[in-house]
């Protein structure tokens, strides 16, 4: 049986899978989990693979620096470079990745804050 922390997180996630999908990217994985981490969706859209962090509140107060740490950030980072690695074989030509945060206010007056290019890597980490 799922909490209601689990089910939430579960809302979040579908809702913004939905708004990846109407604009125009494809869903290439969700609860990507290796032992470095857990990427929440993984999508991809021409030539870019992009990395989505969601969070989910029931109220209408965020704090992005509370949203995603740097230490959450540097777990994504590895992460994403593990499923690069992974399809690496299947790929043609180079790939971009993107880290993207969607904040999901389910609230009366449901919000969906998307934001690309939330953090990248440092240099040292590539």
């Amino acid at each position: 049986m799922q909490s209601e922390k689990q089910i939430l997180g579960a809302y979040g996630e579908h809702a913004t899978c939905n708004y990846l999908v109407q604009n125009g990217f494809t869903i290439c994985a969700t609860n990507y989990k290796r032992k470095t981490g857990e990427i929440d969706i993984i999508a991809c859209k021409e030539q870019t693979y992009v990395f989505v962090e969601v969070k989910t509140r029931t109220n209408s107060y965020f704090a992005l620096s509370d949203v995603i740490t740097r230490t959450k950030q540097m777990k994504i980072i590895r992460t994403a470079l593990l499923f690069k690695a992974e399809q690496l074989s299947k790929l043609k030509n180079p790939i971009n990745m993107r880290f993207d945060v969607a904040l999901i206010e389910k609230t009366p007056n449901e919000k969906l804050t998307y934001i690309p290019n939330a953090f990248t890597a440092d240099t040292g980490y590539w």
